[in-house]
């Protein structure tokens, strides 16, 4: 940068332009909303539930928390690339990834989940400007689903099919 004389004001900064901390110019991720404050109200919708002690108020309850884990939980990618990193993208829910190339790895990881190849997986045809001299991941090591994000996902299916028979159970009784 070109030191400026006194009498003139220095050029304006370009939006979005990186600058120092605190400058206008810098761009910021807006800020996400705790994960503690969808926990207290999941507690406080089961403390009301305990107290009127109405287990269908429960089974809404769960049913809610299972639909967080899977659709509006603040979440990382977490999908591999190819070089063996995986993916620091946020994302919302723990089905989701952050681009086309990485939703298909993460889908046939979750069909891997419950032990089926994906019915729905296209083909991917070969890149003819592919690089060459790297070590490349497989997808299969790619789509590995983070330990936490796996136990996630399975209690929440397993909370979905608790609630679903919880409902079917409410309706002949």
């Amino acid at each position: 940068m070109v030191a400026t004389p006194g009498n003139e004001e220095p050029p304006p900064q370009r939006k979005g332009a990186p600058g120092k901390r605190g400058e206008p110019g810098r761009r910021r991720r807006p800020r996400r909303e705790s994960a503690l404050v969808w926990w207290g109200l999941f507690a406080l919708w089961g403390g009301v539930a305990w107290w009127l002690g109405s287990w269908r108020l429960a089974l809404l309850g769960l049913l809610l928390w299972c639909l967080y884990q899977f659709l509006l939980v603040p979440a990382l990618c977490r999908v591999m690339t190819r070089q063996g990193f995986a993916c620091p993208a946020h994302v919302r829910g723990r089905l989701f990834a952050c681009r086309d190339e990485h939703q298909q790895v993460k889908n046939d990881a979750l069909w891997r989940l419950v032990g089926m190849r994906n019915p729905l997986r296209k083909k991917a045809e070969p890149d003819p400007n592919r690089e060459t001299g790297q070590i490349v991941v497989s997808p299969e090591v790619r789509g590995r689903l983070a330990q936490a994000d796996r136990a996630l996902i399975l209690l929440a299916a397993a909370g979905t099919l608790v609630t679903i028979a919880g409902m079917i159970y409410g309706y002949t009784a």
